[in-house]
This record gives structure tokens, sequence and C-alpha cells, in this order.
């Protein structure tokens, strides 16, 4: 990657209280603040907490803990657990959620579908939804029903990147009809981070090649709300960290997580010199700003 010229507002650091967070969140991280100092961009912190089921108050303090711990930077935001569920979780923005939930039905983008996990596996090898509720007529107020976009495959995508401007891209078979509310009726993933991207103003997103695909899920989601801003962020899509297998780290497995470390006496030093070896740096790593750039120039 070249040297970047551009100049930012705002990034965004925004974890998933799904876990503890592990050695891959810190990477990504790390970057997202190097790129925030070489673009003057500020970095919100926003947690993303709407997956109800998963969301546990001990790995929302994990996220400040470790924050903190590794001295990694953020000037808006939520500063500790009772901050964010003050203010800032985005169960307080529900009703921006629903606007563009309602803009979408007005538009007749959206059609319900009472769809489990399990009978779209047996209609499909690849776990790719099959458009089985597509023409059912179903209530979008109709019980026990999400509600996905309608999609066209053929319509051209562009995503900005650090480098080029509009990367020419289509909606990926994984992403076809792809869910925008839940059946739990909260906002899906997809609608609640470009909302929330929106809705502060950030104009830079570093995230994993891993959600390459959601990127583009949400500049269709865009398309469809009019949702100017959005067309304009940036996008950083970084490698990711991964075991000695090759298997990307996942908050399940508990020997890559800050916390699992710090409690065996690893400083932040010591996790920055083991995520630089993890990456096979030839300089030594002691802190997030020799991790983050020397990937990068």
């Amino acid at each position: 990657m070249t040297e970047v010229q551009k100049q930012f507002k705002k990034t965004r650091i925004a974890p998933t209280p799904s876990g503890y967070l592990h050695l891959g969140n810190i990477y990504s991280f790390a970057l997202t603040a190097s790129l925030a100092e070489k673009t003057g961009a500020q970095i919100l912190l926003r947690i993303d907490d709407m997956d109800r089921d998963r969301v546990n108050k001990d790995y929302i303090q994990d996220i400040f803990d470790t924050l903190n711990f590794m001295e990694i930077p953020w000037h808006e935001g939520p500063m500790n657990l009772n901050d964010f569920e003050r203010e800032y979780s985005q169960m307080q923005r529900l009703p921006l959620y629903e606007e563009a939930i309602s803009q979408l039905a007005a538009a007749e983008a959206l059609f319900a579908c009472n769809c489990s996990r399990s009978q779209i596996r047996l209609s499909s090898s690849d776990d790719t939804y099959p458009g089985t509720c597509r023409l059912k007529n179903i209530s979008l107020y109709a019980k026990d029903a999400c509600l996905r976009l309608k999609t066209d495959e053929r319509l051209g995508l562009s995503v900005n990147n650090l480098t080029t401007n509009g990367v020419k891209a289509l909606l990926p078979a994984a992403m076809k009809d792809f869910v925008v509310q839940k059946k739990d009726g909260y906002p899906a993933y997809q609608l609640a981070s470009l909302v929330d991207d929106i809705h502060f103003g950030v104009d830079l997103v570093v995230r994993g090649q891993d959600l390459w695909n959601s990127t583009l899920a949400q500049q269709y989601l865009g398309l469809k709300l009019e949702a100017t801003p959005f067309q304009k962020i940036n996008f950083y899509h970084h490698a990711l960290l991964t075991d000695k297998g090759g298997v990307k780290l996942s908050k399940s497995a508990g020997d890559t997580s800050v916390r699992y470390l710090r409690q065996y006496g690893f400083k932040p030093a010591d996790i920055y010199a083991k995520i630089g070896r993890m990456l096979g740096l030839k300089e030594p790593v002691n802190n997030w700003r020799q991790l983050a750039i020397s990937p990068l120039n």
C-alpha cells in the first residue's frame, strides 16, 4: 500500500461484545489508530451491541480494559460501561434504525421471511438464501419473520478505498436478499452499522478482508436508502491475523485473548511483539504505532 495522502474527519473502532477481545482485534484497532493519526481523523469507539442474545457486560467491560491496557486511543464515545449503557448503546439509536426500515418499506424494497437457518441450509449447499419467501407476500409485521432487502445482483457497486476511488464490484451471491431486520425485531448488522456510520459522520472504515462482502452489502443498502454520505466513505480492508494453521482468530479461542495473556503476565509490549511475530515482521515491535506502520509502508 502506498503512502496515504487523503485526510479524513472520523474513523471508528467498532467491536462486538460477544467474547473477549483477541489479538486479531488489537491488530485491526492498531491499524485504525495508525491511519487516524496519519490522516488527521478522530477515532470513535462504537460498540455494536445489537445482538442482544450474545451481549455480555463482562465482554463490554473487557473492551475498555483492553483498549486502555494496550494504550489504543479514542476521542469520542463511551469511556466506561456506565457511560456506554447510558448514552452510547445501540439501543439508544433504535428510532434511527426504525426510520431506515420504514423508508425501505415505503419504497417496497423489503419482504418478510419466516425461513429458519436449517431450512435455508437444506435448500442451499453454501447457505446462500434461495429466495424462498420473496413471492409469498408475508406481512412485514408477521411474528417470527425477519425482513430481507430485495436485491438485484446485476446492480453495479462502487467502493472507495485509500488509494483508489470507485472500485467496481457486484453484490456477491452470499448477500442475496440479505436480512435488514431480525426476527426479534432488532436491526441486523448491515443496517445498524450503516446507519451508525452516517449518524456519527464516519468517513474512514478500517476492517478485515473477511468483511468485504459486508462492505458490498452496505453499499447496496446505501443506494436503496439514498444515503449519499455513506457512498463517500473510504474503506481499508486489511489482511487477517491467523493462527499457525492459517485459521483466522476467533473470540471463542481464549488463548489468543488479551485478557488471557494479561493473566499470564504479558505486558502491552509483549503482546505487540507477539502480533508482530505472527505477521512475520522483521523489525521488533513493542507498541501500536510500530505494529501498524510496518505493514502499511
